[in-house]
């Protein structure tokens, strides 16, 4: 892998996981919003990511690049968001007859958002957001290490 190489993947993943961390920090930050513009309480959202130009099946994807003779590691370039998804699930029902978004029978949904998780995802994604920021410097130091051999 060229040095520009090692860039665009872990520029890609930096990119990945910054939109990670402002999911993450939108559900936490909603964690209690009984009520939306669509109506009902907040669905906690998390990212689905893939790798670059492999849109094929693996087999396919490792068939394609034997035949045209490229190096498996060159071909890849870093990953991508698939998609957004909305957690569907139902969140608690607490009764509190006051609360102003409370139904017929006095019950509020609120939000299916754990704060367990979303900061024990909130700690992996910046645990793999440090990881590619060490990638990048490494590759810069190399780069540099690289120019100065002939000093």
């Amino acid at each position: 892998m060229s040095f520009w190489s090692n860039m665009r993947v872990s520029s890609a993943a930096l990119s990945a996981q910054r939109l990670r961390l402002d999911l993450i920090s939108n559900n936490i930050a909603n964690a209690q919003t009984t009520s939306t513009e669509e109506g009902g309480a907040y669905k906690r959202q998390d990212v689905v990511f893939q790798a670059q130009g492999n849109q094929a099946g693996l087999p396919e994807f490792i068939a394609n690049r034997l035949a045209s003779k490229m190096p498996i590691a060159e071909s890849q370039s870093g990953v991508q968001v698939a998609k957004i998804v909305t957690d569907q699930t139902t969140g608690a029902k607490v009764y509190d007859p006051s609360h102003p978004d409370a139904d017929e029978e006095g019950y509020v949904t609120y939000p299916n958002v754990d704060l367990v998780t979303e900061m024990t995802n909130m700690l992996s994604a910046t645990r793999s957001y440090e990881a590619n920021l060490a990638v990048v410097d490494a590759s810069k130091n190399m780069a540099l290490k690289a120019l100065n051999i002939g000093r």
